[in-house]
């Protein structure tokens, strides 16, 4: 049987339309996508997230004296829970196993097909890489010489 791309992996390229804009815990909303998500998971036993850290997941952060921890700005530092927080690191490395398995595995069994196509990737991107090259480099040598031209010369 000849590899197939795996329905999850599929669903991650499909746009969904939903934005939430709250406060986001690797880039995906606490609220409305990690919250009910480890919940769920908890009913079916696959996580056993304690139900205050699903109840009241975010925190003030302390300073090692006790008393609460401001920013530079003098707002108070806020931080996710350590349950939510570990199990959301946990997913994101299983995720990138499991792209990295799909990557390797489609590699594997299309070694010519998969060679092909990083080629013309390579291809495709190397006037783009060049001229960001360039760009950089008049960039870096115009701000030398505007440097240069502010530091008065001793005669």
């Amino acid at each position: 049987m000849a590899y197939e791309t795996p329905n999850y992996i599929k669903a991650l390229l499909k746009p969904n339309g939903s934005k939430p804009a709250g406060r986001r815990v690797w880039s995906i909303d606490l609220e409305s996508v990690w919250l009910p998500t480890f919940t769920a998971m908890n009913v079916m036993g696959e996580t056993r997230i304690p139900h205050e850290a699903l109840g009241a997941p975010l925190r003030l952060a302390y300073n090692a004296d006790g008393t609460v921890k401001f920013s530079k700005t003098g707002r108070p530092v806020v931080k996710v829970v350590k349950e939510i927080g570990d199990s959301v690191k946990l997913i994101r490395e299983n995720l990138v196993a499991g792209l990295i398995a799909h990557a390797h595995s489609v590699a594997t069994e299309f070694p010519d097909e998969y060679k092909a196509e990083a080629m013309a990737n390579q291809e495709a991107g190397r006037p783009i890489v060049e001229k960001n090259r360039r760009a950089l480099t008049e960039a870096v040598i115009a701000l030398a010489e505007a440097e240069a031209a502010k530091v008065p010369v001793a005669a």
